[in-house]
């Protein structure tokens, strides 16, 4: 059987993924190691099939688009401690493999999934009251530049008041439905 590069794709980041998603909802991280593998081995499969650039089809250079949109799309909510580093580079090393639109799209389907699973955990754990304040300081840590990057407010001070989502299961989610169907076929091909 000879796989082509999508074939590949499947084969070795689904299952990378999933793993990250796995460790990232057991122990809310996603280790470096797995983070760099992912990215590597997706540069690496890259330059393989399609050399170093390739405009519109793929290459290292189209993998490093893709790297830099993970990266940029999750960097900002990084910085302003809403979520953790491993969940970034996660989404940075998808991009490795999938380049800058399937990233991009990856990226907003598994925050559309984030929101959901959010939205059903604060409902099932009734903390509807609790979510709703939070949001207000969050609300006012935006209101200022000194504040909004600064730990006021962020994902690890809420304390017992929220429970935090393991980032990386949505977003694992929306890379796996997105390159499905791009991979079938779909509205993305």
């Amino acid at each position: 059987m000879n796989f082509g590069y999508w074939e590949i794709t499947l084969v070795a980041l689904i299952p990378g993924i999933l793993y990250a998603s796995w460790i990232d909802y057991a122990q809310r991280r996603v280790p470096n190691w797995l983070n760099a593998l992912l990215a590597v081995a997706g540069l690496t499969a890259q330059g393989a099939y399609f050399g170093w650039f390739q405009y519109g089809v793929g290459g290292v250079g189209w993998g490093l688009l893709g790297l830099l949109v993970g990266f940029g799309v999750l960097i900002v909510p990084w910085l302003m401690h809403g979520m953790g580093a491993g969940d970034v580079k996660l989404m940075a090393a998808i991009g490795c493999w999938l380049g800058p639109w399937l990233t991009l799209v990856s990226f907003a389907v598994g925050a559309v999934l984030g929101g959901l699973a959010a939205i059903v955990m604060i409902y099932t754990t009734g903390r509807t009251v609790h979510a709703l304040t939070n949001l207000q300081t969050i609300m006012t840590k935006m209101r200022r530049f000194e504040t909004a990057f600064g730990e006021f407010g962020g994902a690890r001070t809420f304390g017992d008041t929220s429970q935090l989502l393991p980032y990386g299961v949505p977003l694992t989610a929306g890379t796996i439905g997105v390159l499905l169907t791009y991979y079938c076929g779909g509205w993305l091909s």
